[in-house]
């Protein structure tokens, strides 16, 4: 609403037109500011108009000062209070904020301070969070030497109260007076806060970050029992050992001469890391130097050579997992790995580590499983044929070297219409057909791969009479299959991938397929074996194969060893990898 600057003395007020206090308007009139700037007018002048339909507030404002100053009338109004100022919130907030500004500013003065202020103080009453912020930052200077004593000293005395307050610990707070704990070398006490946590149970629950500290105390201490007894109360808790854990009770087992444990902690790098740091790379190169080393014999086994290589067959590659193999001292270097595969110290060829037996026949079974169930939710009129008649079909014609996601390579770059798959275009017949051509090409047996391609896909290609042909003789040759309406085509093609333990030709991420079957971990190392990709640049086939071996350490059917190290170079030819030989070998 406008209103004209009346033309009055500056001392007078101006008047309110009748009208506008007397007329019912239609809509409701919402209160608003208007602000009149005059130079006549000295100071500000407040006119309130006050009616059932009306409330109008409006200023004058001084051109003296600045147009830009408001007073403090300006933040209020009748109708929409103040909110609720910061400086008003309440003191277990402030102190919460104030401890958490210290941690950023790692000031642990200062929240000492803040503590001493708040326990003497009768109107806060100290939380589980205000507990939790004080531990954290005490057990952040346990390596700062200059305040590791009044850190772990006043740690304890807070976690004391805090207890004595009838507040339970949380895994954060535990894993903060843990570290302080093996700080100061007591690791029995740090591994005591570990159990309490894991007997009263409840929503907090040890990670691997609350039993480190224990655990590399009694390694650093050399306690190598105790050591393996935080390792197995881990296990029970179904927390996985990282590498300065597992380097950590390598280091403490070759120290104390537990040869056995040392070849336990070997397998479980090349189980749980793949390439180690240098630091790790150097407490192995330590052990193999050592006396004791030395002195280590294989008990007869080496020289069952059969019963090794069954055991690397079995075992997917790249070690057999039965013990040191031969005697005498060992022969550490440092050297490079080709591009395929074969040690430039020593000669021998590293392996392409497939999954093992067990988690191979655990991922075919989970396969059918998901199939089955599909078929069972299944609520089409049209009858959905079983997994299980691929099975059989697959028994009896499976002798392929390689499995074709048929509908990935024909739709490789082209585009979908309607939803489905544009068969009709000829690129797309040739795609497949070049991928065929190429694999029979490569295979030493020249054996032509197998492709899985929808049955209404497959239908589609029979009605074109430039495909028909082709088509119906990779149906007679056994080279396509056609999986059954209703059917997820994907569960096909990585079974019989799976089942065969061959390679499978498609640029599918398979990402789903990694959360409702195994592991991760698994599915990488079963991909990294299996997966081919491919590409066309202007028309030419280009087939990405699996690495020739893979980067992880390898225990030979020999007893030697090859141990990566971790690099920042991402050629793979670059990579120090340690050579570890027998010299009897």
């Amino acid at each position: 609403m406008e209103l004209e600057k009346p033309s009055l003395p500056s001392s007078l007020l101006c008047a309110v037109p009748p009208c506008l206090s007397q007329i019912r308007l239609p809509y409701r009139l919402i209160p608003r500011r208007v602000r009149v700037s005059s130079s006549t007018f000295a100071n500000a002048k407040l006119v309130t108009l006050r009616n059932h339909t009306v409330n109008l507030h409006i200023y004058y404002c001084s051109m003296a000062g600045t147009d830009n100053r408001r007073s403090r009338h300006d933040e209020e109004s009748p109708s929409k209070p103040n909110k609720k100022k910061k400086g008003n919130r309440n003191p277990e907030k402030s102190l919460l904020i104030s401890l958490h500004s210290c941690s950023k500013r790692t000031d642990l003065s200062a929240a000492l301070a803040l503590y001493d202020a708040a326990i003497t103080s009768s109107d806060i009453r100290l939380n589980q969070q205000h507990f939790q912020s004080l531990l954290y930052l005490c057990s952040a200077f346990i390596s700062d030497s200059s305040l590791q004593t009044i850190a772990i000293d006043r740690g304890f005395q807070i976690f004391d109260r805090m207890v004595s307050s009838g507040i339970s610990p949380n895994e954060s707070s535990v894993t903060a007076v843990a570290r302080l704990a093996a700080a100061k070398g007591d690791g029995d006490y740090a591994f005591k806060l570990v159990k309490d946590l894991v007997a009263v149970g409840g929503v907090s629950v040890p990670r691997l970050r609350t039993y480190a500290p224990a655990l590399l105390c009694f390694c650093e201490s050399l306690e190598a029992e105790k050591g393996y007894e935080v390792e197995d109360h881990m296990d029970a808790s179904r927390i996985v050992l990282e590498e300065a854990e597992i380097s950590a009770l390598l280091k403490v087992s070759a120290a104390t001469g537990r040869e056995n444990k040392v070849y336990r902690y070997l397998q479980k790098l090349r189980e749980c890391v793949g390439c180690v740091s240098e630091e790790t790379s150097k407490a192995i190169e330590e052990w193999f130097y050592g006396v004791k080393a030395s002195e280590v014999s294989d008990n007869g086994i080496g020289s069952d050579i059969e019963l090794l290589r069954a055991a690397v067959l079995k075992n997917g590659g790249g070690w057999h997992g039965l013990g040191w193999v031969g005697e005498g001292k060992w022969i550490v270097k440092k050297g490079n790995v080709s591009s395929a595969g074969k040690c430039l110290s020593c000669d021998e060829h590293l392996a392409c580590v497939d999954t093992n037996e067990v988690e191979t026949e655990d991922f075919v079974n989970s396969l059918v499983t998901l199939a089955m169930e599909r078929k069972a939710k299944m609520n089409s009129c049209e009858p959905m044929a079983d997994f299980s008649e691929f099975q059989e079909w697959l028994e009896k014609h499976g002798d392929y070297e390689a499995i074709l996601d048929g509908a990935n390579i024909g739709l490789y770059q082209q585009n979908f219409a309607d939803g489905g798959f544009s068969l009709p275009q000829h690129c797309e017949k040739e795609q497949l057909e070049a991928v065929v051509k190429e694999l029979y090409n490569k295979s030493g047996t020249k054996k032509q791969p197998l492709i899985l391609l929808h049955k209404k896909r497959v239908n589609a290609l029979l009605e074109n009479p430039n495909h028909r042909n082709l088509v119906e003789e990779w149906i007679n040759n056994n080279v396509l299959y056609a999986t059954p309406p209703g059917s997820n085509d994907d569960w096909y093609w990585l079974y019989a991938a799976a089942k065969l333990k061959c390679l499978l030709v498609t640029n599918d991420e398979m990402r789903d397929h990694i959360f409702e079957l195994l592991s991760n971990s698994f599915f990488q190392k079963w991909k990294e074996r299996h997966q081919v990709r491919f590409t066309f640049v202007k028309g030419c086939l280009k087939l990405e194969m699996p690495p020739p071996f893979s980067v992880v350490i390898q225990e030979s059917e020999k007893g030697s060893w090859h141990v990566p190290i971790t690099s920042q170079d991402k050629e793979e030819s670059s990579r120090s990898w340690m050579c570890i030989t027998r010299q009897s070998s």
